[in-house]
């Protein structure tokens, strides 16, 4: 997205690059929020079928499918997540609007599941918002993913010079190992404060 969505490369077709991110950072946040609102909704009916399980096992089970999701990324485990590599139709920039793109962009990414799955955090998200068993609070845990997201894209805004932003992209591919690291830290240390919160439970 930030190689195809770029004050550049708006201009070139025409477009107008804030109302296109707007539409994109705004997709995306109700593509998470319906992710999670949805998984939310799975979570009510399982507890409604099957009782509502203690807080601290809850806890418990998304702390060691954190550690799980860590050792997926980190390749500490050879099974690999399920993940499909579908992206989003490029054809859609020469052939729609800007903020019809960059809505349907936006929301594809926004909903985690619809493209390429690149860590086994998403999964995360979507067991988390199941595990709330409630709507609101599912769909709260979509929008933040979704937000976080798609916040990246604003990076791009200040290159407005061809050979700027080409240095600019190829800084951002240099750094993704260095993002897919900092990514599973988190995880891990939402693992770690998940383990504290059940042992003080």
């Amino acid at each position: 997205m930030l190689a195809s969505i770029s004050p550049v490369g708006e201009a070139a077709r025409g477009q107008r690059w804030p109302v296109t991110v707007s539409a994109y950072l705004v997709a995306s946040a109700i593509g998470g929020a319906l992710l999670g609102a949805v998984a939310g909704t799975l979570g009510w009916g399982l507890f409604a079928l099957l009782g509502r399980p203690p807080v601290a096992v809850v806890v418990a089970v998304l702390a060691a499918l954190a550690a799980l999701a860590v050792a997926l990324d980190r390749g500490l485990v050879r099974w690999h997540a399920p993940a499909w590599q579908r992206q989003v139709d490029e054809t859609w920039l020469t052939s729609y609007r800007g903020w019809v793109y960059g809505a349907g962009f936006g929301f594809q990414l926004g909903a985690g599941v619809l493209t390429r799955i690149p860590t086994a955090a998403v999964y995360l998200v979507v067991v988390a918002a199941l595990a709330t068993g409630s709507v609101t609070a599912g769909a709260a845990i979509g929008v933040t993913f979704g937000t976080v997201r798609a916040v990246p894209i604003l990076l791009a805004g200040r290159h407005r010079d061809p050979a700027r932003l080409n240095a600019f992209h190829q800084r951002m591919d240099a750094a993704a190992p260095t993002a897919d690291r900092v990514t599973s830290a988190v995880v891990a240390l939402a693992a770690a404060a998940l383990v504290t919160t059940a042992v003080a439970g």
